[in-house]
């Protein structure tokens, strides 16, 4: 059985890169989406052109896609003049009345393990003070803000969130020790789970420990999965896999899962 909310929809996809899809292929794959169970998509943006187009996404289709604004920390450091451009654009929008969240944003992990592995250095503080501008700016303008940090950078980024006040903060595919959890289950603070909980243990001892009312479900497509996903595009409706995955190690009511789920992000998000 296929668990349902109130308008029939099965899931939503709490984090979806729209954009990062081939343009022609964008609309097909939000209407099969749609069709198919999914309530609707948080679109999520890589940096300025990347925001503009899932604002038009969202205009497209109201209510369906809700867009996040911000700059995906996994690559180089905009400069002063990039960054000012992209804050007073969110604030334009702001300032219009127009429904959205502040991110990706967050830290650059993976970019500094890889320089670590060729012996190189990566400068962390300007990623450090570019976080704390948006989760300045999420605090001002009260709004839902979407954070790629990982492991230890999940303790740099509660520092910052505390520091600001930010009271909706949204780890997704959030991996990290579990010293930090109880930590971010005591603030509140979302996570999102996607279909690698199917295959991968430290996700589902993840899911073991952090509380169901915390949590989403999400693709991050177009990123590809392996297992049983392994030569899959990722489309938003594998969003409902993970739901099911996580009401099996949590052992509840799949259908009872999946409504929760969905309530827990169309509160979290608004939508």
């Amino acid at each position: 059985m296929t668990a349902k909310g109130t308008d029939g929809a099965s899931c939503m996809d709490a984090h979806l890169h729209v954009d990062l899809y081939p343009e022609a292929e964008r609309g097909a794959l939000l209407e099969g989406a749609f069709k198919n169970g999914v309530a609707a998509v948080v679109a999520v943006s890589m940096h300025l052109a990347s925001s503009a187009v899932n604002r038009e996404l969202s205009l497209r289709y109201p209510g369906r896609v809700h867009p996040a604004y911000g700059f995906h920390p996994e690559q180089p450091i905009p400069s002063e003049a990039e960054i000012d451009e992209l804050l007073g654009w969110i604030r334009m929008r702001h300032d219009a009345g127009e429904r959205f969240a502040i991110g990706e944003v967050g830290l650059p992990y993976y970019t500094r393990m890889e320089a670590e592995a060729k012996g190189e250095r990566l400068d962390e503080a300007p990623y450090l003070v570019l976080l704390e501008r948006f989760a300045a700016l999420a605090s001002e303008m009260d709004r839902p803000i979407v954070l790629h940090a990982v492991y230890e950078d999940a303790d740099k980024a509660c520092d910052i969130l505390e520091r600001h006040g930010v009271q909706r903060a949204h780890f997704h595919w959030f991996k990290g020790s579990a010293a930090v959890l109880p930590r971010m289950a005591e603030s509140g603070y979302m996570i999102s789970i996607t279909p690698d909980v199917a295959y991968e243990e430290e996700i589902q001892r993840l899911v073991g420990h952090y509380p169901l009312s915390l949590m989403m479900v999400e693709t991050d497509g177009p990123w590809p999965f392996e297992g049983p996903y392994a030569g899959e595009s990722t489309r938003p409706a594998m969003a409902a896999d993970a739901a099911r995955h996580i009401a099996a190690l949590k052992k509840q009511p799949a259908e009872q899962v999946a409504c929760l789920l969905l309530a827990n992000t169309r509160r979290f998000y608004g939508i």
